[in-house]
């Protein structure tokens, strides 16, 4: 991307990326989620824009939703290595500092020892933040390390360690699966030991307090992290850039990567009114809709499928707003049948009425996009697509 800087030219363009999160997914009974689902307006629109297939990272490679987003806003997830942590912190406003060591957590159940369910029933956002508040007023500092607790979203909370010689390199103590206990936290670096040290005694300690819940008895930590250092999204690609989304995660990566996070409600409708009200002030929106990746990391196969027509509904709405640039496509694929993020490639649209070439024809699936005219293209290239399709770059060389 060092070159594409030589590249902007000023435009008033305007774009819009729609991230439909976890939004490709494998057959059951020979269909897809998106097969499955009743889409009119997406398979209409399919015939007046160009399709393609995305890869995050590389074939083969399970992306995490931070690598997966970086990639869609064109930094190269080899690159920064951000964990979730971080993203978590940002996502609910924390004013992390260099050299603070932040983790997400998972509020969870164990019964002797071994994890019985990851997310606590999926408890509430109120629960949460009831439980944080307890372990707040238990827990304040280990040695010299100040330990600050937040509420995310219902069963997700963030750690934050503030205090000298921290380290991010560090294992997780969440093994992914139930039925397995969590897993002691060990240093990945000579200076992380210290790290290790206080964030083990943290678990321990929060154990003691938790062992009374009936639900959240446990704790879960992954994703150890601290700031990188990358340019801001709009001196990267000269766009004055505002990013709606309902998961402090998902701000997160906006807030990290420069954009200005706006105040939306928790339903679509609502981040769509936040579309509308606030189309005219930015060149560049980044709308992102969570729930049908949750429905595929349920296994609910049949849930995932409901909310792809609910969204299909909304396009029209979307379409309306007269965007130059609009993209539709997931972050990562999330098939209900394994019931988690895959490495499978994900279902790519643009629509741009000016300038794509057309397919022609409609429908709009995966393997639809396979057959598609961008062909199979990694996520990295979507920004300079979206640019060039905006006319915000000019010729290369002579």
């Amino acid at each position: 991307m060092e070159f594409l800087s030589d590249l902007l030219v000023p435009s008033k363009t305007k774009i819009l990326l729609v991230v439909v999160d976890g939004l490709g997914g494998l057959e059951r009974d020979g269909k897809t989620e998106l097969e499955t689902a009743k889409t009119p307006n997406l398979d209409a629109l399919a015939a007046k824009s160009s399709l393609g297939l995305t890869t995050p990272v590389d074939a083969g490679v399970t992306p995490g939703s931070g690598p997966a987003h970086l990639a869609l806003f064109g930094y190269d997830p080899l690159e920064y290595e951000i964990g979730r942590g971080v993203l978590e912190a940002l996502g609910i406003d924390y004013p992390l500092k260099r050299g603070d060591v932040a983790a997400r957590g998972n509020f969870a159940t164990a019964k002797d020892g071994m994890i019985t369910d990851r997310r606590a029933g999926r408890i509430t956002t109120e629960e949460n933040e009831r439980l944080c508040k307890r372990l707040s007023a238990e827990i304040s500092e280990i040695e010299d390390v100040a330990i600050h607790i937040r509420p995310s979203k219902g069963h997700r909370f963030v750690l934050i360690l503030d205090g000298e010689g921290l380290s991010h390199e560090l294992t997780e103590s969440d093994p992914q699966k139930e039925g397995q206990p969590p897993i002691v936290i060990q240093p990945l670096a000579r200076d992380a030991g210290k790290t290790a040290r206080i964030v083990n005694r943290f678990v321990l300690q929060a154990q003691e307090i938790l062992e009374s819940e009936e639900r959240a008895n446990i704790l879960l930590l992954r994703g150890f992290a601290s700031l990188p250092d990358l340019v801001p999204f709009p001196e990267q690609f000269g766009v004055k850039a505002g990013a709606i989304a309902t998961y402090p995660m998902y701000s997160g990566l906006a807030r990290l990567v420069g954009m200005k996070v706006l105040e939306t409600g928790s339903t679509w409708e609502e981040e769509l009114d936040t579309l509308t009200q606030q189309r005219e002030d930015f060149d560049y929106f980044f709308l992102h809709f969570k729930e049908i990746d949750a429905a595929g990391e349920d296994g609910d196969f049949t849930k995932k499928v409901q909310l792809i027509e609910e969204f299909d509904k909304l396009l029209t709405r979307i379409l309306d707003l007269g965007f130059d640039v609009v993209a539709i496509t997931g972050d990562h694929s999330t098939p209900a049948v394994l019931g988690s993020h895959s490495w499978h490639p994900n279902p790519f649209m643009l629509y741009a009425p000016q300038t794509a070439r057309t397919e022609g024809m409609p429908g709009f699936s995966e393997r639809r996009c396979a057959r598609g005219v961008l062909g199979h293209f990694n996520s990295l290239d979507v920004m300079p697509l979206l640019l060039a399709h905006a006319r915000r770059l000019k010729k290369f060389g002579a």
